[in-house]
């Protein structure tokens, strides 16, 4: 059908007399009528097509209909300032009820009955409840903030956080819940003793160490550990929190995993930094790791591990408890971070864990044995003496095999077996167990056999006691006198070196097998070795009576502390002990590690002081100086030992064949209780070795010119620094 036919006069007339209207009653804007109608009529009659047909024969609405139309029409600037208003008060009705709704939840909690303290009014819900992180008593914990976020994965049960309980600081205990025990208040009395701890003063180190871009990684692993413990996320937790609390570290949250289909993984996040653990429960494995940026040291934290996640397995049925193995501890220390240039007078060698105890010892993780004997301070250095067995040189099977008492062989020589023990000073290895003989029978007979008759002995250092032993093994000595600056060694040695003590009774003196230091030829005097030869022998003419053979085994030439450094290099010293020394007397020295084929000339690197040394004493009278090196003293290189003659006839002892050595030492060592020789590493073979220096020596010499600029130039960088530390002692 065909579409009407519009008449477009008949719709402008009629358009522009409706418009006309409208402007005078007021229905329409002025600018809607200012439309030309020659542009409005084509849209009106395009898009009012059906309306102008209508209106073909209509008539113009009155006046009161369009008033009436009009009442309810809004403008468009109004209804949106309406819609935003109405967004505006829906928001705020839903933030004060959210803030309703919280403080009720809060109000809830506070009032909550709870049997386990702060720590279970912070626990999940649940069918596990997990100890909360409490602030110690005294403590001061900085507000921080906390961001987190989960990832749902199919590995993974169950998973919780708790934070840290701030509610009663400073009177709420630290609050642990235990599995088997239920809820216990746990009293955190744990000392923090160390040798190489400091006593907090007023400028509170441990909070300044806090700040410092340095801190201890203490990494621990645990074998042969009970399953159902390794699979609690509850007993592991509560080990956790305990740990922190006897720790004196300060917990913030922790988050845990209860893995598929067994298994814990656990992360803590420390006000000092972070302890995490993962368990495999089936093989009776955890490991963990714990790092700290504050002072106190992380090492007698070990014994609360142990005690807190070394639980035993239960023995299988019908089996004896003591057939369940026991549980076994790995576990190695680290310093991370940086010291120097950011502590203010830090000194990394006088730090035991940067030494050889920390970097050998500690700081090695596949040690089957690393067990503490003893850490302690002295007021001169710090003594450690550990227990420790290297996997390669010794057989953790049979030790315990030694240990069984069954009859084997290694059950019947247990002390072929057993660990090493290491004696440090300020962390540096000062003798071991295994090495005790090859090192101090090596820096003793050589020159006790050389000479004819060495009836008066001293000894500078050597405050363990075995150089002291092994002179009393000669039958011509009347007289041995240890000058030993720190008593502390001596007493220590004493207690924690069983072994040594053994040694030292081990032959018959004429004064019935006693110990050294209860020997009645033992002189033992406990004050400044420089000094006291200073004292007694700088000038010739002394009333003290001379010494056949001196040994000096006190600190190593390449030690870079004052005392060190004048021991090897003053003129005043050196001349002392030459002074001190009968006319066919001997020195011996130890002088620090064997140099390489490839190390530079001593008087160019680290062990200038041996080459001044050297020159100093053939500079006071010394005839004739030879070096020989040992490479069985148990130590992380070939040791070297020095001996300076002063009479050329003496010399000539040093070169005898082997078995003139061995008829001399027959008549002169004391014998064993059994009649055996009290030697158990030096013989008349091993004397031939060391008459000759190896090429190491003989071959890194400089020329004399630039050997003579270089020693000068010694003398004036010495001068110079002991000017300076003076000068801040505030002596001159």
């Amino acid at each position: 059908m065909a579409p009407p036919e519009v008449d477009p006069d008949m719709c402008n007339q009629w358009i522009r007399r409706w418009s006309a209207r409208s402007v005078r009653s007021g229905s329409i804007s002025s600018h809607e009528s200012a439309l030309d109608p020659k542009e409005a009529a084509p849209c009106t009659i395009i898009t009012n097509i059906p309306t102008c047909l209508k209106l073909k024969n209509a008539k113009p609405p009155r006046a009161e209909e369009r008033r009436g139309a009009g009442r309810f029409a809004l403008p468009l600037g109004l209804g949106i300032k309406l819609l935003a208003v109405a967004v505006l008060l829906a928001a705020g009705a839903a933030f004060s009820a959210g803030c309703l709704a919280r403080a009720v939840l809060l109000a809830k909690i506070d009032a909550a009955p709870s049997s386990g303290g702060a720590a279970e009014a912070f626990a999940v819900p649940g069918p596990q409840q997990l100890p909360a992180p409490a602030i110690l008593p005294g403590k001061d914990v900085p507000l921080t903030t906390y961001t987190s976020k989960t990832f749902p994965v199919e590995g993974s049960a169950a998973s919780h956080t708790l934070h840290i309980d701030r509610r009663g600081a400073d009177n709420v205990e630290p609050t642990v819940r235990s599995a088997d025990e239920g809820a216990a208040q746990t009293d955190s009395a744990f000392a923090v003793e160390h040798a190489f701890s400091e006593d907090e003063d007023d400028g509170d180190p441990a909070a300044e160490e806090l700040h410092l871009p340095a801190g201890q990684h203490l990494l621990v692993d645990i074998k042969d550990v009970d399953s159902e413990f390794l699979n609690s996320e509850t007993r592991l937790a509560n080990a956790m929190v305990e740990l922190i609390n006897e720790s004196k570290l300060t917990l913030l949250s922790y988050h845990c995993h209860n893995l598929v289909p067994m298994g814990v993984s656990c992360v803590g996040v420390l006000l000092e930094s972070h302890v995490a653990f993962h368990t495999w429960p089936e093989e009776g494995v955890i490991t963990m790791d714990l790092f700290t940026c504050g002072a106190s040291p992380l090492i007698p934290v070990l014994p609360s591990i142990e005690r807190l996640f070394a639980v035993p397995r239960a023995p299988a049925d019908g089996a004896a408890a003591e057939d369940a193995p026991a549980p076994t501890t790995t576990w190695s220390h680290k310093l991370r971070g940086f010291r120097e240039g950011f502590a203010p007078e830090y000194d990394h060698e006088r730090n035991p864990l940067e030494q050889d105890l920390g970097q050998f010892v500690l700081g090695t993780l596949g040690l089957d044995v690393k067990d503490e004997v003893v850490s302690e301070g002295t007021d001169f250095q710090t003594v450690d003496v550990y227990d420790v067995m290297f996997p390669k040189t010794r057989s953790f099977a049979s030790y315990q095999k030694s240990l069984s008492g069954d009859g084997s062989y290694e059950a019947s020589h247990p002390e072929q077996f057993g660990p090493d023990r290491v004696l440090f000073l300020d962390g540096v290895i000062q003798s071991t167990l295994y090495g005790d003989a090859p090192y101090h029978e090596s820096i003793v007979h050589p020159a006790m056999v050389t000479h004819p008759n060495p009836r008066r002995v001293a000894i500078i250092g050597g405050g363990e006691g075995a150089t002291l032993r092994e002179v009393l093994k000669h039958n011509t000595v009347e007289e041995a006198v240890m000058i030993e600056i720190d008593e502390g060694v001596v007493r220590l040695s004493r207690d924690h070196l069983p072994a040594v003590a053994k040694l030292q009774a081990h032959f018959s003196s004429r004064e019935g097998g006693r110990g050294a230091f209860d020997d009645d030829r033992t002189n033992a005097r406990f004050e400044d070795a420089m000094a006291y030869f200073i004292d007694h022998f700088h000038s010739e003419e002394t009333d003290e009576e001379a010494y056949e053979v001196i040994v000096m085994d006190a600190l190593d030439p390449n030690d870079n502390i004052e005392f060190a450094v004048e021991l090897y290099t003053s003129d005043t010293y050196i001349q002392s002990l030459y002074n001190a020394l009968t006319e066919d007397g001997i020195l011996v020295v130890q002088v620090g590690e064997v140099p390489d084929l490839s190390s530079p000339a001593d008087e160019t690197g680290r062990f200038a002081n041996r080459a001044v040394m050297k020159e100093k004493l053939d500079a006071v009278g010394f005839k004739s100086i030879h070096v020989y090196e040992e490479a069985h003293s148990g130590f992380l290189s070939p040791w070297t030992t020095l001996v300076a003659f002063k009479d050329i006839k003496t010399r000539a002892n040093w070169y005898r064949s082997p078995a003139e050595i061995e008829l001399q030492l027959q008549k002169r060592i004391l014998p064993s209780k059994t009649g055996a020789s009290s030697l158990r590493y030096f013989d008349g073979a091993t004397m031939h070795s060391y008459q000759m220096p190896s090429n190491a020596f003989r071959d890194r010499a400089l020329p004399s010119g630039e050997r003579a600029r270089r020693l000068r130039q010694n003398d004036v960088d010495r001068q110079g620094f002991f000017k300076r530390n003076n000068q801040q002692d505030g002596s001159v």
